[in-house]
């Protein structure tokens, strides 16, 4: 929805399940459109981010009747599209998903087809004019890179032609159009500095015109559950991130799980455990990260072996409800990060606004953390971060 100083806040479709776009409207018009009911103001448009896998997007982008058909539905219900999470480009629910997020990466010409054609469609369903955003994920996953030199090369000429693209639709259209690059734990790069040292490769050798276009198009999705796993807080990251002239294209609100891993934590936690998500794990001794794992198990097994010594903090990347939290007894979250960075933003608005809540773990929670029905979770997450808008005075 529309809040003041030209913030546009949604959540991710990718909470719901669908691959082709049947299945993707049907969520839209069953799920997303009961939560515009519930939680935006009669008369206010209501933003929504959505999620294409490359099947529905290229179903779409054969069939104009169907993106006229959808047009139709975002009118009547009072909806616009503002934003597309193009990170998952296939499947990403009801079966294994792990590191096969990341596939196929940037360095891969399906990649860059696909996030071109998510910006066509944007240009096509978004309202005239309007400032529009994709996500995407970070280059790649650090385990896909054995090339660090070609590899990457292939990662920057690609992202380059993303910008190319984009400088094209910004002519014809007339529309601030930007893609947001995802850092994530274990991701191509992950932290702050490793995104900082990115931009630098991106932008090393070009031109003056050719830097600005770089600049202008391509920037970063600040997840904040990511960058909490990261121990990064709001001010250092925002703050190296806006320093070295990087844009912030979107904040995906979200929460990490925290604990101090005690054998009664560390069991507690094995209910987090699934098949289908990749949960990250990074291990804090006193002020400094001692251990990263590529997901819960492995850390978990480690933890068995290793003794005492397990670090004094996990943090683990599983998207737990912004608005609940997890059993005080065994677990913290990391929703202070979503208020730091909101504490920012209020002090000088205007640096990023597109803003997107993105628990999409509804499925894998554990029963006691999941409502029963997903709307009602969607609604009680607006509650919470609304009302952080409001403290912040950005609510309008």
């Amino acid at each position: 929805m529309q809040l003041g100083h030209g913030i546009h806040l949604g959540y991710c479709t990718n909470i719901h399940r669908g691959e082709t776009w049947e299945e993707t409207f049907h969520g839209l018009d069953r799920h997303t459109r009961r939560v515009r009911e519930a939680v935006c103001p009669a008369g206010v448009p209501y933003g929504i981010g959505l999620r294409l896998s490359a099947d529905a997007a290229g179903e779409l982008a054969a069939d104009r009747g169907k993106v006229d058909a959808f047009r139709r539905w975002l009118d009547e219900t009072g909806c616009y599209v503002f934003t597309i999470n193009g990170f998952p480009y296939g499947k990403f629910h009801g079966g294994r998903v792990k590191e096969q997020v990341y596939a196929p990466d940037w360095t891969r010409p399906e990649r860059l087809t696909y996030t071109c054609q998510l910006f066509d469609l944007l240009c096509a369903i978004a309202p005239p004019g309007a400032e529009v955003s994709v996500s995407t994920l970070p280059g790649s996953f650090k385990e896909f890179i054995t090339d660090e030199a070609g590899q990457g090369a292939a990662i920057v000429e690609n992202v380059r032609a993303c910008a190319a693209h984009l400088d094209r639709l910004r002519d014809q259209t007339g529309r601030d159009l930007h893609l947001g690059l995802e850092p994530e734990p274990l991701g191509w790069f992950e932290t702050t500095p490793e995104t900082v040292a990115f931009f630098d490769r991106l932008l090393d050798g070009l031109g003056r015109d050719e830097a600005e276009s770089v600049r202008r198009h391509i920037g970063v999705n600040y997840d904040t559950c990511h960058l909490a796993v990261e121990y990064e807080s709001p001010t250092e990251a925002i703050g190296r991130l806006r320093g070295a002239g990087i844009r912030v294209s979107k904040i995906h609100l979200s929460s990490a799980l925290t604990l101090a891993p005690s054998t009664a934590s560390r069991d507690r936690l094995r209910a987090f455990q699934d098949d289908v998500y990749l949960h990250q794990v990074v291990v804090r001794e006193g002020t400094a990260v001692t251990r990263r794992f590529r997901d819960l198990q492995p850390a978990l097994d480690w933890a068995e072996s290793a003794g005492a010594a397990i670090g004094d903090e996990w943090r683990v990347h599983f998207h737990v409800p912004i608005h609940a939290q997890p059993d005080r007894a065994f677990f913290g979250d990391t929703r202070d990060h979503v208020s730091g960075v909101l504490d920012l933003l209020g002090r000088e608005p205007g640096w990023c606004t597109h803003f997107e809540m993105e628990t999409y773990t509804w499925e894998v929670l554990p029963p006691e953390m999941r409502s029963s029905d997903v709307v009602d979770q969607l609604v009680k997450e607006y509650g919470w971060c609304l009302a952080e808008f409001d403290r912040v005075g950005l609510r309008g």
